[in-house]
């Protein structure tokens, strides 16, 4: 029989104060823990309260810059919450307070870029599977996004020092508060693990990238979050443009910055709205990400990972279609040889025989009009990503493509976050994911292999081929399908076909205007 505890539940004794969370099922769960404090665009400093903290609700999640509009929720399940700029909050799903437990941590860091979503936003996110099935204490963390995250002030004062990394040391906070207390929760503080997916995936690489988070962490995973300057430029320069444009817009002059601090925040996101196109159509720097700087090192595939970074373990991955959300026009099941050849054509005129074959070569048994929606946002990036951390040659780096068609739009090829359930164990929390005989066996295979690189450094299982790491001269990549199977450098020449033939990719040309969902 289930049990709910609450009255007889420990308090604990963090570094921040007393903490009172609760028991159900197995689990004991600690929700919207503070881990930091800070005012608006300075940097967090740790969180302190008085009296025993109740931590049974969710805390505030960051503000978004506009509205929120459900949509495509059979295929990404969505959780709404309210919001408030004080944000630096966590949970904890873990099943003991025995401080000798050990166990290993993973810290969830939630897509959206970096300006959207929180640690709830997907029903899939929930760690309470996690936690039961991995026997592993899991955490998820919301922080400043956006620009409350990530806008340069430092021009205009020294308070405003590294303002456009304040989403980036919300996080090093987090960090630094789990190293500090995760063992009262029965966590390990020397084996921690972070992964995220899409813009939580780009956070991990990131946080490769700064010494602040060195020893924080020991293991990464990065989920469809590997972007080249293409995708999503870095941020570089200072913050004069733009803040100058901001006061400008709400009738400020420069010497009253500091009202910025406390203008009503959708003010502020209405005039940097209104302002910010203009400035990067000239290139100029607009924020919403983090700041090149001494802090931050940038994009390992722009900069170079840092020496440091070689020494985590690393797994990166990603899905077929990516950002193919849109329902097909037509059911690929029921076309005969002649019409696929025809909607093919229509991208790859002349070549489409050619085409054709090569795509049924890489992937056996997938309908050649699935060439159309083969992602050109994150795998390659991934790839080379993958490549540049194995020449470090001091841990593992470890490739996936999550391949698997599900049971809408006649069978629609993986898109974007599709892949989250299964790492999360949480299949059963999402309809689209239910495939008989099939996705049960396939959830298993992926979360025993995260598990294990949670434990080891390195994904292995029973159920799965034995899964070799990168190297500078191989790729070994496991395909997640109805069958899973370890190939080699599989798709290096589809792609060099489809980049030979094919304009660059144009990220919003793909999406199209009607999918505004925020991943």
């Amino acid at each position: 029989m289930t049990e709910f505890h609450f009255d007889d539940v420990p308090v604990l004794e963090t570094t921040s104060g007393k903490l009172k969370g609760y028991f159900y099922d197995g689990e004991y769960i600690f929700k919207g823990v503070p881990y930091a404090y800070a005012d608006r665009f300075q940097m967090p400093q740790e969180s302190k309260w008085e009296g025993v903290k109740d931590a049974t609700s969710y805390g505030f999640v960051c503000p978004l810059m506009m509205k929120d509009t459900p949509s495509a929720e059979l295929m990404v399940p969505h959780r709404y919450w309210p919001q408030d700029e004080h944000c630096q909050n966590l949970n904890i799903w873990t099943k003991t307070l025995d401080g000798e437990k050990k166990l290993p941590v993973v810290v969830w860091l939630h897509g959206g870029g970096y300006f959207a979503g929180s640690s709830i936003e997907q029903i899939a996110y929930d760690g309470f599977n996690m936690c039961m099935q991995g026997d592993v204490v899991v955490v998820s963390i919301n922080h400043r996004l956006n620009i409350l995250g990530y806008l340069d002030l430092s021009p205009f004062g020294e308070k405003y020092e590294n303002s456009g990394n304040a989403g980036h040391a919300d996080m090093v906070a987090a960090l630094k508060w789990v190293h500090n207390n995760i063992s009262l929760f029965g966590g390990d503080p020397e084996n921690v693990t972070i992964f995220g997916q899409s813009g939580g995936g780009m956070k991990v690489a990131d946080l490769m990238q700064m010494a602040d988070a060195d020893g924080l962490f020991h293991r990464g995973l990065i989920m469809s979050g590997v972007g080249n300057a293409a995708f999503m430029p870095s941020c570089t320069g200072d913050g004069r443009m733009i803040v100058r444009a901001i006061l400008k817009e709400l009738g400020l002059s420069e010497d009253e910055v500091e009202k910025l601090e406390t203008i009503p925040y959708y003010e502020l996101a209405n005039a940097y709205n209104k302002v910010s196109p203009a400035i990067a159509k000239r290139g100029g720097y607009v924020g919403n990400g983090p700041l090149v700087n001494d802090y931050y090192k940038g994009n390992p595939l722009e900069y170079g990972f840092r020496e440091q970074a070689f020494e985590i373990p690393l797994m990166v991955g990603s899905v077929f279609g990516e950002f193919a959300f849109m329902p097909a026009e037509y059911d690929k099941n029921q076309l005969t040889k002649e019409q696929v050849k025809e909607i093919v054509s229509a991208v790859y005129g002349e070549h489409t025989d050619e085409m054709i074959e090569l795509f049924q070569k890489t992937y056996p048994g997938k309908n050649a009009t699935d060439l159309l929606l083969v992602d050109r946002v994150m795998r390659q990036p991934s790839k080379q990503l993958a490549k540049l951390h194995a020449q470090g040659e001091k841990s593992g780096t470890y490739l996936y493509d999550f391949t698997l068609e599900f049971p809408i739009y006649h069978n629609k090829i993986a898109w974007h976050c599709s892949d989250i359930p299964f790492f999360f164990h949480n299949i059963d929390l999402v309809e689209v994911c239910q495939i008989p005989e099939v996705t049960e066996r396939l959830q298993s295979q992926i979360f025993e292999a995260f598990m294990a690189f949670v434990k080891t450094g390195e994904p292995q299982s029973d159920k799965l081929p034995v899964w070799e790491a990168v190297t500078p001269e191989k790729e070994p990549t496991m395909i997640f399908d109805r069958e899973c199977e370890l190939r080699y450098n599989f798709d290096d020449t589809l792609y060099d076909k489809i980049d030979s033939i094919l304009p660059p990719f144009d990220f919003m040309k793909m999406t199209g205007d009607e999918n505004k969902v925020q991943h």
